[in-house]
């Protein structure tokens, strides 16, 4: 029976695939109107859920009641899966409403009506997942389902996908490792772990406060029970000793005493008490060790490992003059830069910009219109793109691998093992996999290669939070030479020394790091009335910042507030 104010009820939910139990049973209800965050670690069966929800799969076993008849599903998949066919299908829909046109201008995508044709081939990953969004609202869903919404999008999309699930009267269920993004838009959070369901009444900042509460009174519980365990051992050791000895000496002890009224007998009574409680804490024992506190599972280790291979040359990539456009729309043109050897270079620009395609031509995948691109030949290049969906999905993990010799087969199982796949999920298909473990695999390939320069296309995307930090502690520690594209702010702060700035169709190097680079341009503009073009965009920028920053705090900190004060007047700032 479904209660009246709730939307949708999920009772014993189960789904294997193959020899893998994703979900073990699944029980939770969503009322109407609610906004609720899905949580839990890469391969927790997140997607699998919602899937489920949608009816694109079926669940083993238990049952899904709806409260309302014809619901409206509007499923935002994460961007990886939609191709330029499905986006070209999307737009070619003669049903477009004027309401989806309106909502891709407010994201800040111009004239999509009159884009042409190899415009769509080459979407970013924020583009594609703008589109989406706009496909979406257009259609007035009852249900909203958003996987990973703001992997890829520049702050212009995250500011108008808040403002827009904060006026949504529908349910809406987000699953997002994005702290800022989930403290702004729910107030309950579901985390899937080891197959079933807990709820947390609150926001993202409440249910990480909350489950380190529970693990660190759990972790008490468990170590007070194994101290009154020892002491039961301890206990019935000594009686134990003091028992045998009572049964040896109640024969001399009777002789001690002349034997008189019946002394042996009593001194095996005494002994035989002794036995007496060593069995009752034995069961004691026993009922401590089923129904005692169990140890708390600590979060999955993650341990990333980049090795760098020798150290030749001085300049890695040299750009003169380079250009690059799709019919009338210019990505950037003569625009001269070059990247050293050890550099960390962060490309730093809003969606559709060319960053992706920058890197293409490094990787010369892509020709440009005009310009030279130098790449030094003592260069090793691993790339890593922000599509995951590149692998033969019927493989498994290690048919990924160049696995040739014995010993670099067991190099790759230890390699995979840090990266946290078990010897059974190595007999996992591809298919199988989650976003997050095959953005781990991907990772794991990278490695593997052993190469002097890493380029990241968005690395963090799909990744829950411990990973995101693994890889960030990892990436400081890596000795060559590092691009990495990212909207992920926080990780462009800790890790660039140096930008890449796509701004005005111009490439420039910039000599500083992320954290410095918005401050000079804040301060350079501060004094003038009215803002320009490039003043919002250090203002975005800067926005941009203080929302990586604040997903350090919670918001009960005093520097949580402080920024917080910040984040309204620059909002307000840019409104004027």
């Amino acid at each position: 029976m479904i209660n009246m104010l709730e939307l949708i009820k999920c009772i014993g939910l189960k789904k294997d695939f193959e020899d893998q139990t994703v979900l073990k049973n699944i029980n939770f209800s969503i009322a109407l109107g609610e906004k609720v965050g899905l949580v839990g670690n890469n391969g927790a069966g997140k997607t699998t859920l919602a899937n489920i929800i949608c009816g694109n799969i079926k669940q083993d076993k238990g049952s899904i009641i709806w409260n309302k008849e014809n619901i409206k599903i509007g499923y935002l998949l994460q961007s990886t899966y939609y191709t330029s066919n499905k986006i070209n299908n999307m737009l070619n829909n003669e049903e477009k409403t004027k309401a989806f046109f309106e909502t891709t201008s407010y994201l800040g995508m111009e004239k999509v009506k009159s884009w042409e044709e190899d415009r769509f081939s080459d979407l970013s990953g924020g583009e594609k997942t703008k589109l989406a969004l706009a496909n979406i609202w257009s259609e007035n869903p009852n249900l909203l389902i958003l996987d990973e919404p703001t992997n890829n999008l520049d702050f212009q999309g995250i500011s108008w996908l808040i403002e827009e699930i904060k006026k949504y009267k529908g349910t809406i269920i987000i699953i997002s490792h994005d702290r800022y993004f989930l403290d702004k838009t729910v107030n309950r959070i579901l985390e899937i772990e080891d197959g079933i369901i807990k709820n947390y009444k609150g926001n993202y900042s409440f249910y990480r406060d909350e489950k380190k509460r529970l693990y660190e009174s759990q972790l008490h519980e468990y170590i007070c029970t194994e101290k009154a365990k020892q002491k039961i051992e301890k206990d019935i050791k000594q009686l134990k000793n003091w028992s045998d000895k009572a049964h040896k000496g109640s024969a001399k002890k009777a002789i001690k005493v002349g034997n008189k009224f019946g002394g042996k007998e009593y001194f095996r009574v005494k002994a035989k008490k002794k036995d007496k409680q060593i069995k009752s804490k034995l069961k004691r024992l026993e009922k401590m060790k089923i129904e005692g506190a169990k140890k708390p599972e600590e979060e999955q280790q993650i341990n990333f490992d980049f090795i760098c291979s020798e150290k030749r040359g001085k300049k890695v990539i040299e750009a003169n003059n380079i250009s690059k456009a799709y019919g009338d729309k210019v990505l950037f043109e003569n625009s001269s830069f070059y990247i050293q050897r050890g550099d960390r270079i962060g490309l730093f620009g809003v969606n559709g910009c060319g960053k992706t395609t920058l890197i293409k031509a490094i990787m010369n995948e892509k020709q440009l219109d005009s310009g030279e691109l130098h790449v030094s030949s003592s260069s090793k290049i691993s790339c890593m793109y922000q599509d995951v969906l590149t692998f033969n999905k019927y493989n498994y993990i290690l048919d990924i691998f160049d696995n040739d010799s014995r010993e670099k087969l067991s190099n790759i199982r230890i390699l995979l093992a840090n990266l946290g796949f078990n010897e059974a999920m190595l007999n996992n298909r591809i298919e199988n996999l989650s976003l997050g473990e095959r953005t781990r695999i991907k990772i794991a390939k990278l490695i593997s290669d052993n190469n002097n320069v890493l380029v990241l296309d968005e690395p963090t995307n799909h990744l829950d939070l411990h990973s995101r930090e693994k890889l960030e502690e990892t990436l400081e520690k890596y000795k060559g030479t590092i691009i990495i594209v990212s909207h992920d702010r926080y990780l462009l702060e800790r890790i660039c020394d140096k930008l890449l700035v796509f701004q005005d169709n111009k490439i420039n190097r910039v000599e500083s790091n992320f954290k410095d680079y918005l401050e000079k341009e804040m301060n350079n503009k501060k004094d003038k009335k009215q803002l320009s073009a490039n003043e919002k965009l250090v203002i975005d920028n800067r926005i941009a910042y203080i929302i990586g920053e604040l997903s350090k705090y919670s918001p009960e900190d005093l520097e949580y507030k402080k920024l917080d004060l910040e984040f309204k007047e620059l909002i307000s700032r840019r409104k004027s």
